[in-house]
Parts: structure tokens; sequence; C-alpha cells
């Protein structure tokens, strides 16, 4: 198949502080060295893109360095990696948005983003008025969009509001009719955000269900997703960045494990998961204060196979004197974030317990009898009586990722357990 988009050295630095904060003196020394054709000394100083680094003596950070990768007809290529690792500035760079500081882009053929709620419409038009405006800006004709408008409009489900100026419409309908717009309107290369986040599941599967469409009918898809499920489903290449760097372009499945166990390496020490209380949920009375997942050699890991033993190893905290505490243990779908499995709420023995003691927890799973996939982890601290729990930790630990053992040959469908049972065939 032909390349239809080639990034090489794409970087692109830019400035902290406010909008444009540039002194003169910065802007003519700038422009003295590109006469010159000299490097800017600003990028020189330019630091890494590092949200957790503070204190540098650079005003100026690269978003993005020196990525390089290309893209065929047809190919569905997900873009992953923590926030800030530089996933949205590729993507504006690669749809035009925003121009890269060095480096170039080939396109062959139309595209289509979605890259926030908000762009793309004109928020006092219509949806039928917007419809007709995306389709001229990719280079449509009337009646090439007439063409395609009823089945744009039942994708959606916005039939009734159709008319009504999208500015009055909720973020999941505006990204409903975006997201058809951009999907139906024919591009050659279609590039998603996170945005689909924004829909409810039924709708998320219904876009995935498109893209795969749109990717077989030979054109080209872009998918940014923090949701390790739908990338796996819907892409088979993917590229992880980190501190805006490409540091792997492989299989998605070897991708996503390196981007689960990067996970892995900064949340188990993170502020931003355990340690820090107001990206959890709860009341705060006891807190988990450590939670590691264990495989069959004791070794922290969150990558098994089929009908491998699990140990989930959990410490807790009394804050407060509680008289009653239980724990349970979920694990919900990486795409759908339905819940796939669930242990009972286990009653925890607190008598005695003051402010500051540990209470030491352990899940055991001889067998893991799950399907191949991606699941999101959820640990829960409450009693029977309280609405508010006293500790939830909801995706805020490296998910769980089922494979198939070395050995396997089977093809699986879609579900989320694999129950024994008995297949005759009756010849007639």
């Amino acid at each position: 198949m032909s390349v239809v988009l080639k990034a090489e050295n794409i970087s692109k630095v830019f400035k902290l502080g406010d909008v444009g904060s540039a002194t003169l003196t910065e802007d003519i020394r700038s422009a003295w060295y590109r006469i010159r054709g000299k490097a800017n000394p600003y990028h020189l100083q330019a630091s890494e893109n590092d949200r957790l680094t503070s204190g540098s003596a650079s005003d100026y950070v690269w978003a993005v360095k020196d990525i390089n990768f290309e893209l065929k007809q047809g190919e569905i290529l997900g873009i992953i990696g923590r926030n800030g690792a530089g996933k949205s500035t590729l993507l504006k760079i690669l749809s035009r948005t925003t121009s890269p500081t060095t480096g170039t882009i080939g396109i062959k053929g139309k595209v289509a983003s979605l890259l926030e709620v908000g762009t793309g419409f004109h928020p006092d038009l219509s949806g039928r008025e917007n419809i007709f405006l995306n389709g001229a800006i990719l280079g449509m004709r009337k009646a090439e969009i007439k063409a395609k408008f009823d089945e744009i409009v039942t994708f959606a489900g916005v039939e009734r509001y159709i008319d009504t100026p999208v500015k009055r419409y909720s973020s999941g309908m505006y990204i409903r009719l975006a997201f058809a717009v951009a999907a139906h309107l024919d591009p050659d290369i279609l590039i998603i955000d996170e945005v689909l986040a924004v829909g409810d599941s039924e709708f998320q599967n219904k876009c995935i269900g498109k893209m795969k469409d749109v990717s077989q009918a030979g054109r080209t898809v872009l998918f940014v997703s923090h949701n390790m499920g739908a990338v796996s489903d819907l892409c088979t290449r993917a590229i992880l960045l980190n501190k805006g760097k490409l540091v792997l372009d492989a299989p998605v499945d070897i991708a996503i494990k390196e981007y689960v166990q990067q996970n892995m390496q900064i949340k188990l020490g993170d502020k931003a998961s355990l340690t820090d209380s107001t990206v959890r949920r709860g009341n705060g009375e006891v807190r988990y204060s450590e939670i590691k997942v264990l495989n069959s050699k004791g070794e922290e890991s969150n990558n098994f196979c089929q009908f491998d033993p699990v140990v989930i190893k959990l410490k807790a905290e009394i804050k407060k004197p509680v008289n009653e505490l239980m724990s349970s243990f979920v694990l919900r779908s990486g795409r759908t974030r339905d819940i796939v499995t669930s242990t009972k709420r286990n009653a925890i023995d607190v008598r005695g317990k003051k402010p500051g003691d540990i209470i030491e927890l352990t899940y055991m799973f001889p067998r893991i009898n799950l399907r191949p996939g991606v699941y999101e982890t959820y640990y829960w601290l409450g009693n029977r009586e309280l609405e508010t729990a006293f500790d939830v930790v909801d995706n805020l630990m490296p998910p769980l990722i089922i494979n198939l053992p070395e050995n396997s040959t089977e093809v699986l469908t879609a579900g989320y357990f694999d129950e024994q049972f008995t297949f005759e065939q009756i010849s007639g």
C-alpha cells in the first residue's frame, strides 16, 4: 500500500507563560539568527517536555521533538502516552492547525480531524448548516454532501435538533454530530483525539465500528486515546510518546504493554496515584496506602496469561476511628468501562485499631478466568451504612493485561469469561 502520511523530524517548541510574551529583544535576536541561517539560540536551550520537572533555566520547552514515522493507506494507527506526552500537539501539527518549529509533513489527500470539543463547527450555525460548511471545507460539492446528509444525521442521532444552533447542544450531542460529519464525508485521513470519551459507551462502540469501516474502505485513521481497550480493539499498530519523543513504534499489543509498564514504574511512586488524596474519592477516614499486583513468582506485574494466578496485596491506613470496614475489588472493561467481575464486600476486623494503624489485605485469584484484553482496576473501602465510601481508587493504578498463552493458536471472539463447554456437530 502507498504511504499517505510521512512525518520527518517533526518538532515543536513553546514558550512558557503568557502567549506572545516574548520580548522585542528575543524576537529581533531570533529573526537575526534565522536570516543568517543559524539555529535559534532559544531553541538550543529549550528543555525536555517533562510536566513533573520544575525549576528549569529555560522558558522554552520542546512539546514534541524529532518525531519520525510513516502511515500507509488503510492503516489505523494508535498514538498513546501519558498526559503531557505531546500527543495532542502532534495531532494539531498533522492536522495543520499549527505548524512545526522544525521538520516536514507529507500528506496525500484530504484530512478531517476531530481534536477537541468546540472545534470545527460555528456555534451560531445550525447542525444542518455546519454539515454543509464542513463538507465545503473538505472540498466536497453540495450534491455530494446532500447524498451523505441523512446518513450523518441518523448516525449522530440528533434529528430533532438538526436545525438548532450547535451552541445549544450538549457536549455529547456536539461530539456525536462532529464525529459523524468527520467520518462520513469521505476524508482520506481521519484524525481523532480523546474527544470520544465524552460520548456514552453505546456511541463509543458505534464510533469504533465506523472507524473500522473507514479503514476497510481504504482510508487512514490516526486515533489518540487513554482507553487501551479501544486502542487494542481498533488499531493494529501504535506509537508511544514519552516526554515529547517517540519511544516505540510497534504492533499495538507490544506498544500497550510498554505503555502500561511505563505507567507502573511511574504510578507506584507517583503522588498523583496513592499519595495524593485530591485525585481520590471517598471521605478519607480509611485510605489505601499501597497496592501491589503480583504474579506466580511473587513479582510485581500487570501482564498475565489467561488462567494465570493473580495476587493483589493491599495496605490501608486508619485515618479516623471506624466501627466497621469492608473491602472489594472490581475489574472493568478497558473499552466500555462495564464491570466485568467483582468480589463481594469483605469484612475487615478493626477492633482495637486506631489512627495510624496499617491493615494488610490480600486477594488471590488462582486462575484469572478472563478473555484476553485490557481491564481497569477499581479498589473500594467502606461500610454497610455510609453512602460515601472511605476510599475509592478508580483506574488510578495500571490496568491488568490478560494475554493468550504463548503457545496458543486459538481465535477468540468477544466476551469476558472463558467458561468450559462442549461442542458437538451432528451430521444431517
